[in-house]
């Protein structure tokens, strides 16, 4: 069983029951779900995942301070944390002393500020560009089985896209750097005889061109671990995973060197045409460096356009 599921049966089985008994007047102003940190709220966990962090439990979210007194917040942690330990097979473990407090009760504010530098999720568009996406992606992910008065499902959906030019601004960057690594260093390296820094180079694409997928697909990346497992769910370009993984994982003999290189370029093409198909482009050609700029070009306030091409990354 995966934890989402998990986690949502536990909450239906022993959490609803609890709030509407004992909690009445708070119910509707509460948030409860599986969202933040931890493979299982990106639905990737398998058995290896339940070796930590595993555990029959979900997350109450709280409004802030001056919404809810300190005396109700002591009593929902007191009454979550005498819910069963047991159930489904599963442990509820002891908090670990070098652990965070992924489950039970949360101040929304605490989760926003932890990921968004806000307590509120207002975002000035300096932070939107400077933001790690996977703490974006930890605010959006899982699900909320429980949505109080709708006020975090709310702002869940308000961030789950970012603005059209901070998306631009990303795009060229990491074109402008798929193009380095992918269309010319490659090469280049191996052309000095350096095959280990030809896999540098190698990886180097693989990074901007993941990125740029997600990008394409208006999702946010997630931490490197979990990349390959979603970029292989996406609905845009999901089959170059497969591509992908290969130029990670093979060597650069002058059979296989060739070999990435045709790779590479027909990666390059297959992004081109989406970003034709999405109008992100009036380039007519198959370097990736030209279409970053006119990416770029599509930025419509002036200060970010004419900003460095790479500010964003």
């Amino acid at each position: 069983m995966q934890g989402l599921e998990l986690s949502k049966r536990y909450f239906e089985e022993y959490g609803a029951p609890m709030l509407r008994e004992r909690f009445p007047a708070w119910a509707d102003r509460l948030a409860v779900g599986l969202v933040g940190s931890g493979s299982e709220c990106f639905g990737f966990d398998d058995a290896v995942s339940q070796d930590h962090d595993f555990e029959p439990g979900f997350c109450i979210f709280l409004p802030e301070e001056e919404l809810l007194d300190r005396r109700t917040e002591f009593q929902l942690e007191r009454a979550y944390a005498a819910l069963p330990k047991e159930f489904l097979g599963f442990s509820r473990p002891k908090l670990s002393p070098v652990g965070g407090n992924r489950r039970g009760v949360i101040r929304l504010g605490d989760f926003l500020e932890a990921r968004t530098g806000s307590r509120d999720g207002t975002l000035s568009l300096d932070r939107w560009l400077r933001l790690e996406e996977q703490y974006l992606a930890e605010i959006v992910n899982g699900e909320l089985f429980w949505t109080g008065d709708g006020s975090f499902a709310a702002l869940r959906e308000r961030l789950s896209r970012q603005p059209a030019d901070v998306r631009c601004k990303k795009l060229a960057g990491n074109l402008l750097l798929m193009a380095q690594a992918g269309q010319y260093n490659y090469g280049r390296c191996l052309a000095h005889g350096e095959p280990a820094a030809a896999q540098l180079a190698a990886g180097e694409f693989v990074r901007h061109a993941i990125a740029v997928i997600f990008l394409l697909n208006e999702r946010y990346l997630p931490y490197y671990k979990w990349q390959f497992r979603a970029l292989r769910q996406l609905p845009l370009l999901a089959e170059e995973a497969e591509t992908l993984e290969l130029l990670l994982t093979t060597d650069n003999g002058r059979e296989m060197a060739q070999a990435k290189q045709d790779l590479m370029e027909n990666l390059a093409s297959a992004v081109i045409a989406v970003l034709q198909d999405q109008n992100l482009t009036e380039a007519v050609c198959g370097d990736l460096e030209k279409h970053a700029y006119s990416v770029n070009d599509r930025i419509s306030d002036p200060a970010l356009r004419n900003a460095h091409i790479l500010l964003a990354l």
